[in-house]
C-alpha cells in the first residue's frame, strides 16, 4: 500500500525545492496527503490528494508550487497515470 506519510514528507520537500527554484519565500508550510480506496463496478482503485498549506506567497504562486512539486516528487512520479491525484494548495 502506498505510504501516505512518506508521500506527504516527500511532497513537502518538493514544494520547498520548487519555491527555492522560483526564489519564493515561504514562511510556513504543511502537507497532508490523503489516499482513498474506491470500489466501483467490481473494480478497486485509489485516488490521492496531497493538500498543501503555505504562507508567504499569493494563491497563484501556491498553485504553481503545488503543480511543480507534483512534477518533482518521486511518489507523484511513481503514481502518475496510475491513480487520480488532486493537488490542493491553500494560502494561510
Amino acid at each position: 500500500m502506498l505510504h501516505v506519510t512518506g508521500w506527504a514528507s516527500c511532497f513537502l520537500g518538493a514544494v520547498r525545492r520548487a519555491a527555492a527554484e522560483r526564489k519564493a519565500r515561504l514562511s510556513d508550510l504543511a502537507v497532508v496527503a490523503e489516499v482513498t480506496p474506491h470500489h466501483d463496478d467490481g473494480e478497486f482503485r485509489l485516488s490521492a490528494a496531497p493538500n498543501v498549506e503555505m504562507s508567504g506567497v499569493d494563491q497563484d504562486t501556491a498553485d504553481a508550487l503545488g503543480a511543480a512539486a507534483h512534477r518533482i516528487c518521486p511518489y507523484s512520479k511513481a503514481t502518475r497515470d496510475n491513480i487520480d491525484v488532486t493537488i490542493t494548495a491553500t494560502v494561510a
